[in-house]
């Protein structure tokens, strides 16, 4: 059970605990209001007043500053305005501390975006939010002075799905660099919206994230796509003097397991009609087939039952993309049915949508039980054979005539001749046959005397 109970050091009261998640939380979004802070952190307490008390303290430390306020609807329908946090850059240093990252790469303060209202930004944390999941934990009602009626005791929060985190392994607004480098790069290169890296992690070590509001067309959306695969495509020296090179991304980031470039995901968050949102799906991924679709490689075996010829998918430089809404992953979380992988059919799971069920993998099983299947029949063509010639040796017997053995064979009789001696004793009955006299004709008493 976590307390929030305040601490007399600091005027607003906030725990050390408190602060801390405060600089872990905007570390990596950069800015949220602390009702986003308090879902991503501590989602069990009841309010955001918590972490106000926390900002606030930071705040008088000069760790974050509030540049600005958001308008969102609660769950009542009301309007509500709060503050948009941001760290200083004593606060970045300090956030890089708590995550245990180099300060070079915490990025800037998003101070800017804040004063505008950071729309984008805050949307970001949304999804964000959506992914990790973090699990409520009950909270500890703290006595306050005066208070007649002990607090009664918090119910226990609902339980959420399993989510995809720490929230240490994920980074935003991450540099891709087409051309240049990650501190310098080139024009047309893009900025991940969110990136999760975790080496060894069983569903997905890496995966990058586009948050699309709405706000641009399915071309922008697809041509970012075509940066992703480029900036995949970029490969560097080793550095070790043997001449090889490696792709760039790989001496940032962990191995992708499967077959092409490392995922990228697209959550929409814009609520639209399920017609429109389908529309918008199947837009992007049209302008997109060409980075995510792969090559396919057909058997130059031809079935005899008429069948196109089998073969497999090549993913080798392509990208896996898939998509879902921001309603369906904060409702079933990362691991639930909530993704549909371009090229698949239907929504899958996160591991199910990372899989290709028709790349060599699935060819090489089915060519191998087509093999199987031809063996299978080979030998049974040849035990048939077997049993036939079996049956024939038991069944044979001496000819008469010749002493030769006959097999059985249609025409013949059972300890009769064989087809040659009876082939020939036939054709000498024949012959026989027709070397018969004919019988007399005319003549006789009857028959009409010759003329002398």
């Amino acid at each position: 059970m976590v307390g929030v109970g305040g601490s007399a050091l600091r005027r607003y009261g906030s725990t050390g605990r408190t602060r801390t998640m405060c600089l872990a939380a905007l570390g990596v979004v950069k800015v949220a209001t602390p009702d986003q802070i308090r879902r991503l952190m501590c989602p069990g307490t009841k309010d955001a007043a918590t972490v106000r008390g926390g900002l606030k303290d930071l705040e008088a430390e000069k760790l974050v500053i509030s540049p600005g306020s958001a308008v969102r609807v609660n769950e009542a329908g009301v309007r509500v305005t709060e503050k948009l946090w941001t760290l200083t850059p004593a606060g970045l240093e300090a956030a890089a501390v708590v995550l245990d990252r180099p300060a070079r790469e915490m990025g800037g303060t998003a101070k800017a975006a804040a004063a505008s209202g950071a729309k984008h930004a805050r949307a970001v944390t949304d999804v964000l939010d959506a992914f990790l999941q973090t699990p409520p934990e009950p909270t500890q009602p703290v006595a306050r002075k005066n208070q007649l009626v002990p607090a009664a005791p918090p119910a226990d929060p609902p339980a959420r799905p399993e989510g995809l985190g720490p929230l240490a392994a994920w980074t935003t607004e991450m540099v891709l660099p087409t051309g240049g480098t990650f501190l310098a790069p080139a024009r047309g290169s893009l900025r991940a919206d969110m990136v999760f890296a975790s080496p060894g992690h069983e569903a997905v070590p890496l995966l990058f994230v586009e948050v699309d509001n709405g706000t641009e067309g399915p071309p922008i959306v697809a041509d970012k796509i075509e940066r992703y695969r480029r900036f995949f495509s970029r490969r560097v020296p080793t550095g070790t003097g043997n001449g090889r090179d490696v792709p760039l991304w790989r001496t940032v980031w962990p191995e992708n397991p499967r077959d092409g470039h490392p995922p990228v995901a697209l959550v929409f968050t814009k609520n639209v009609g399920k017609l429109a949102m389908q529309t918008r799906m199947r837009e992007v991924g049209t302008l997109a087939r060409e980075h995510w679709r792969g090559q396919w490689n057909a058997d130059s075996h031809t079935p005899d039952n008429g069948e196109r010829p089998d073969g497999y998918r090549d993913y080798t430089g392509t990208v896996p993309l898939l998509a879902t809404t921001l309603r369906r992953l904060a409702a079933h979380g990362p691991h639930g049915p909530v993704w549909w992988r371009y090229g698949h059919k239907t929504w899958q799971t996160l591991t199910e949508a990372l899989d290709n069920p028709d790349d060599y993998r699935a060819y090489a099983v089915r060519d191998e039980a087509r093999r199987t299947a031809r063996e299978t029949e080979r030998e049974r063509l040849r035990q048939e054979r077997e049993a036939e010639r079996a049956r024939l040796e038991a069944a044979k017997w001496l000819c008469p005539t010749c002493q030769r053995q006959v097999y059985p064979e249609a025409g013949l009789t059972p300890g009769g001749e064989c087809r040659p001696c009876l082939n020939h004793r036939r054709s000498a009955e024949a012959e026989a046959a027709q070397e018969q006299p004919d019988p007399p004709t005319g003549g006789g008493i009857f028959g009409r005397r010759r003329r002398t």
